[in-house]
């Protein structure tokens, strides 16, 4: 086959064996590499019922045809496991010179089962029993780096803090809790090395693809991460009163000139760097306390900024700093914090610090790593520490199915509202993309209806099949239609006479493959919500003063976008959905 090698290995750590396991052809014309590939492993080597922490829990790496290809943003790779945070499947993507050396060892993907008997490191397919057990993950990195290109934990992970990422490059696999997946097994870091290449069915096209492709990319679709990055974000939101503030109480936040890229940029940026094979260059590197230096997103300035209270930029970019020496998803991490505080407001959670408070902010996040004092009880997330609470705290706490939500305000973008109800991994931006639709200007952002449904979906399909392609999201905008060009860069590189079409299909089937993990993993119709504090609270403030969601509202979206996508009306598959994925009816025991 051109573009894979057509196998997964599979180590299980208990034992020290692997085990080459051939996967079929068929299959990866269906589910592709990515996200779909590593969700069609793990139906096939997750037990039923297992928990995310159990030993025989799998953890995949999955790579994609497009790795090792001049194709810009191409180096990319998926992190899919059961998540110990939602109990439901959850999948992450880090880009990194980490899927180039992967793919070359050989695979299209690693699996990682059972749980090394101490402290250890995988190196190209040898577990070490190591000393690096408490390092920072640039520290690993650079002890590492000889060996082969590395993805590791912090302290989060080895302490099985349920929203830990997984580190390599100075980039995260970040949602989900996949960190602690890894911690759970005993495993430091993966290092990968290789030189087993795949062929392409017709280089030269490929090359052309590649060149125009990256031209593509230098344009306006993309100029915005150039210039100021997803930081760029932060004024126009709270301009628009979509900013999430104070645990979302609000949608304005008076100190939000202060954090953005606008202020920042001029003041404090230090470089502006690329990922691996990437020539958009959206990573924004600003100084803090002197000389100190970090990698700023929107998400990390809301979560651990506005939500929080704290508009003083450098006790934000600390936080932010902070939260990627231990390993921890910055989104999860600033919303539990932020719902902490409230608690702590309302008089439900003793010791909880004030909004506004930096200081304890960044204090509270070596505790969370540290699972210490108050950390201890923050550290399985917000919706753990809600039914702990107890009483109304599950009303506010900010998570769909247990993950945390995104720096998007759902009362003021309503569409996005519905994406967020629906998200098989949960709260979620990356997986969704229904704001877009919201910011078009094309439905009202603040009036949610079912006719929004449709428009939820193909963004979603849209972000599957980039995800199991892979490549970046942020090229979204350089395609004129993404179906038809992705298909022609696949068939360059496969030789498969793929279509726009067949594509579509693809998306679809990812979705529904995610869908029907968590179906049978305990997903009920009930899951599909928000908190009561967006379906009963209007928002009062700014641009979006008065907008509110009820709940039959979101319902009735909810309904409309299940029957959009050929499911049941509650949101089953049917039969022949299933018996169309081919996954079987068997996992290994």
């Amino acid at each position: 086959m051109h573009g894979y090698h057509g196998v997964y290995l599979r180590y299980d750590l208990t034992r020290r064996r692997a085990e080459r396991i051939s996967i079929p052809e068929d299959v990866l014309r269906r589910y592709l590499g990515g996200v779909g590939l590593a969700t069609w492993i793990l139906h096939r080597e997750c037990p039923v019922g297992v928990e995310p922490l159990a030993e025989r829990a799998p953890l995949v790496f999955a790579f994609s045809p497009l790795v090792g290809t001049p194709l810009t943003t191409s180096a990319k790779f998926a992190v899919v496991a059961k998540s110990p945070l939602t109990g439901l499947l959850c999948d992450a993507l880090s880009s990194s010179h980490f899927a180039i050396e992967g793919k070359q060892m050989g695979v299209d993907a690693l699996v990682f089962v059972g749980r090394a008997s101490e402290p250890s490191v995988w190196v190209a397919g040898q577990l070490e029993a190591t000393s690096l057990w408490g390092s920072e993950p640039e520290a690993v990195e650079v002890e590492l780096a000889a060996r082969g290109r590395v993805a590791c934990i912090g302290k989060a992970g080895e302490n099985q803090v349920r929203y830990a990422c997984i580190s390599n490059g100075g980039r995260h696999a970040g949602r989900g809790g996949l960190g602690a997946v890894m911690g759970s097994k005993n495993l430091k870091a993966i290092v990968v090395r290789g030189d087993a290449r795949t062929s392409r069915a017709d280089s030269k096209a490929v090359v052309r693809a590649s060149r125009d492709l990256s031209r593509r990319s230098f344009g306006p679709a993309t100029a915005k991460y150039r210039e100021l990055g997803t930081a760029g974000n932060l004024l126009t939101f709270n301009r628009l009163a979509v900013l999430p503030t104070r645990n979302f109480q609000t949608s304005v936040f008076d100190e939000a000139s202060a954090l953005s890229a606008e202020e920042l940029q001029p003041l404090r940026e230090r470089a502006r760097r690329s990922c691996a094979s990437c020539t958009i260059g959206c990573e924004h590197i600003y100084s803090f306390a002197g000389d100190r230096e970090v990698r700023v997103e929107y998400e990390s300035l809301f979560a651990l900024g506005s939500l929080c209270g704290v508009g003083d930029p450098d006790q934000v970019l600390a936080a932010v700093k902070r939260c990627d020496e231990l390993g921890l998803d910055t989104i999860s991490t600033g919303a539990t914090i932020a719902f902490a505080m409230e608690c702590g407001e309302r008089g439900l959670l003793r010791g909880a610090p004030h909004f506004g408070d930096g200081a304890a902010v960044l204090e509270l996040i070596d505790l969370i790593a540290e699972r210490s004092g108050l950390g201890a009880e923050l550290a399985d997330g917000s919706r753990a520490l809600a039914r702990r609470l107890g009483g109304a705290a599950l009303d506010f706490a900010p998570q769909v199915k247990g993950l945390e939500l995104p720096g998007y305000e759902p009362r003021a973008l309503q569409t996005m509202a519905l994406g967020l109800a629906v998200g098989t991994r949960g709260a979620d931006h990356n997986r969704s993309g229904a704001y877009e639709v919201d910011f078009s200007g094309e439905v009202d952002r603040m009036r949610g209806a079912e006719e929004h449904a449709q428009r939820a979906v193909q963004p979603e399909d849209r972000a599957a099949l980039l995800d199991s392609l892979i490549l970046c999201k942020f090229l979204r905008g350089a395609f004129d239609d993404l179906e038809v060009e992705a298909a022609e860069l696949l068939a360059d590189v496969t030789g498969w006479d793929v279509s726009g079409p067949e594509l579509a299909q693809v998306a679809k089937r990812v979705v529904n493959a995610r869908k029907a993990f968590n179906i049978r993993e305990g997903w009920s119709p009930a899951d599909d919500t928000l908190p009561a504090r967006f379906l009963s609270q209007p928002l009062e403030q700014g641009a979006a003063r008065g907008a509110s969601l009820n709940r039959a509202q979101l319902d009735g979206m909810i309904t409309a976008y299940n029957r959009a996508r050929g499911w049941s009306s509650e949101g089953y598959l049917s039969a022949a959905d299933l018996d169309e994925l081919g996954l079987g009816r068997e996992s290994r025991a």
